[in-house]
């Protein structure tokens, strides 16, 4: 499909001797905001890594921008145009905010250039505040603007969060979420792991709910929202 920007089918992705994904399928198509749910451990972020390349799976096919990417590293999954916030930020704590952001800089895969260094910080107008301070300064909530903001200085086709909010104090997580909501507006694709379904389902179009490496469920937002009995089963809210 034209619009299909990340496809990956049957993925079985190891660790060793255990079993992670068992022949999970997965899309994201362009304009799509997905959340990834369920309970910790149950594949989500081995998911995320098999797409990027940071796991290999033993089975099953990735496909990026219509190329397969199994076997590729991960810099050249990078390079089609998906960007890839992990939980632990990584960002370079030696570096300032304004190096981390600039280093990243690039044009898309079309050649657009919608996120640039001052429209980053007019989205985040708290790193305008402390360009001058080293990475590691920074409260966890700080940290995470500026990887969201290193990302989007990309200016990717698809932007992956894995925990977007985990460990961050409430009044953090809601410009985190009023993020995420901006980020759709501009037709960015993105892919949202995060415990907060009711934040989740607000911004996203699609949710996929993953259990012991198997898809249990995908549908809809409003679709989740109204079963809630599928909440109570897989998330156990």
């Amino acid at each position: 499909m034209a619009d299909r920007l990340i496809s990956a089918r049957g993925l079985q992705t190891y660790y060793g001797a255990s079993h992670i994904l068992r022949g999970v399928d997965f899309h994201v198509d362009r304009g799509e905001t997905i959340g990834l749910m369920g309970r910790n451990g149950m594949g989500k972020s081995t998911l995320l890594k098999s797409l990027m390349g940071l796991v290999r799976p033993r089975a099953g096919t990735v496909e990026v921008m219509g190329r397969a990417t199994v076997g590729r590293p991960s810099y050249e999954v990078a390079q089609l145009g998906v960007a890839y916030v992990p939980e632990g930020r990584g960002i370079f704590g030696n570096l300032s905010v304004k190096e981390n952001l600039v280093m990243a800089a690039r044009p898309g895969t079309r050649g657009q250039r919608d996120w640039t260094y001052e429209r980053v910080l007019e989205t985040f107008p708290r790193l305008r505040e402390r360009l001058g301070h080293g990475g590691q300064q920074l409260s966890g909530g700080e940290q995470q603007m500026l990887t969201i903001g290193r990302a989007l200085m990309t200016n990717p086709d698809v932007l992956i969060l894995d925990e977007a909010t985990e460990g961050l104090a409430p009044l953090i997580a809601r410009e985190i979420w009023r993020i995420c909501a901006l980020v759709r507006e501009s037709g960015i694709s993105s892919v949202i792991v995060d415990k907060a379904w009711r934040h989740v389902t607000q911004v996203t179009d699609r949710n996929v709910i993953l259990v012991k490496g198997e898809v249990v469920y995908e549908g809809s937002s409003a679709e989740l929202r109204a079963r809630p009995e599928l909440l109570e089963q897989h998330l156990g809210v």
